[in-house]
């Protein structure tokens, strides 16, 4: 297990980084270069690359023999027990758009899970952190998800895959809960998502085919803040653990 000095230290490397990748990002070019990945609608731009190979050369000087698992591609194997899952500009669609709620989303694994997660979004003020056992933080204030919220009383939070074959069974969970919630909201990034979930701006969130890269410091700062976070058959589903249960049920059918 990984001690609380470390722990400390490898957040605030993530802090560091995160925002530097931030700042990075809001440089926004005066043109895309873009290219498709699992689809033709799935894009990364120039900005992704730069943004990750900023990331994992910044965490190498300091710690050269920690792992990577970076979504453009960055893949290294952990000599030291850590290992980093980043996710450079979560939201890319976003951010080519000039849409705010993209961000970089940066978590530290250990043998036992996740140990520090990051999401930095600049264009909506936001740092959302925590460590294992440490709490949920947004802009260093403390966080909670909220309790007590009926499913006929719930906000919740979904994407859609860029596979549009994959869809079909994304529009049958959704149709059924949309009768059956107070509204959906659809923002166009997850690791955000689980953070509104964390912090109450969200009662709820669900989706279906979320990466690693994903999930791991969104997953971590939900949980930090009092939420369930699970993944069964494909679909993560975030909430308070009276709500979680109610979602899982009605999200089986």
């Amino acid at each position: 297990m990984t001690d609380a000095k470390l722990i400390a230290e490898l957040l605030e490397l993530a802090k560091r980084v995160g925002r530097e990748a931030g700042e990075l990002l809001q440089n926004r070019p005066a043109a895309f270069e873009v290219t498709s990945k699992s689809t033709a609608i799935d894009v990364v731009t120039q900005m992704d690359s730069q943004s990750e190979n900023h990331i994992v050369s910044e965490i190498l000087k300091i710690r050269p023999g920690d792992g990577i698992i970076g979504e453009e591609g960055s893949e290294r194997t952990s000599k030291s027990g850590i290992t980093w899952v980043i996710d450079p500009l979560d939201g890319t669609v976003n951010y080519l758009y000039g849409l705010p709620g993209w961000n970089v989303s940066i978590a530290a694994k250990d043998s036992a899970g996740v140990v520090v997660g990051v999401v930095i979004a600049p264009t909506i003020n936001s740092t959302w952190s925590a460590s294992r056992g440490g709490g949920a933080f947004l802009n260093d204030q403390a966080i909670a998800c909220n309790e007590g919220v009926e499913l006929n009383r719930a906000l919740v939070g979904t994407g859609f895959a860029y596979d549009v074959d994959a869809r079909p069974a994304q529009l049958a969970q959704l149709s059924e809960l949309l009768t059956r919630i107070r509204d959906i909201r659809r923002n166009g990034a997850a690791a955000v998502d689980l953070c509104h979930v964390a912090m109450g701006a969200l009662d709820g969130y669900f989706e279906k085919g979320l990466q690693e890269w994903d999930l791991a410091a969104g997953g971590l700062i939900a949980t930090e803040a009092g939420a369930k976070v699970t993944t069964v058959a494909g679909t993560t589903i975030a909430a308070a653990p009276a709500l979680h249960a109610t979602l899982s049920f009605r999200l089986a059918q």
